[in-house]
């Protein structure tokens, strides 16, 4: 059984968790190692804490029997370009990998854009590695578009990836 829940500051280390088991599971072959161990050295159990307790950030979790098997966060706009006042920003998405394909991501994003919804948001935003073709998929169903390139880095790499917006 699935259990959705906001996230609170004891979920710090278990955010961590699936960000660093997901991100490396799904990326961590496009980068040379010493790319990947620089990128994640900037998720730090400190760094969560601080996201969570910062009243800018709102994220929820989802449990499966007991366990947190994916996250979503929201916060202020921190993609380049001038984003209205009223922009929430889809931060992070992320799943286990052991969790996907149980719809555990669609049920995230329902929740992320009726939160942003709650927050006042007129618009959503959010950037997609250009070749996660699954989540790409996921974020047009839902009427996101894609309005511009970004430049996102690992390190000494630079990935494209695709900005993409929602109007709530």
């Amino acid at each position: 059984m699935t259990t959705l829940r906001p996230a609170t500051l004891a979920d710090a280390a278990a955010l961590k968790h699936v960000f660093d088991v997901s991100f490396v599971a799904t990326f961590g072959h496009l980068y040379d190692p010493a790319d990947l161990a620089a990128f994640m050295a900037g998720s730090t159990l400190q760094s969560w804490q601080e996201r969570l307790t910062d009243e800018r950030f709102t994220g929820c979790v989802a449990q499966v029997g007991g366990i947190v098997a994916g996250y979503v966060l929201l916060g202020p706009p921190s993609l380049p370009g001038d984003w209205p006042a009223d922009t929430v920003e889809l931060r992070t998405l992320y799943i286990l990998p052991d969790h996907q394909g149980l719809g555990l991501g669609t049920q995230l994003l329902e929740w992320a854009i009726g939160s942003a919804r709650a927050r006042g948001g007129q618009q959503l935003s959010l950037s997609v590695f250009v070749d996660n073709h699954r989540a790409r998929r996921l974020y047009e169903r839902y009427g996101f578009t894609d309005v511009g390139r970004y430049d996102f880095k690992v390190g000494n790499h630079v990935d494209e990836d695709r900005l993409m917006l929602l109007a709530l």
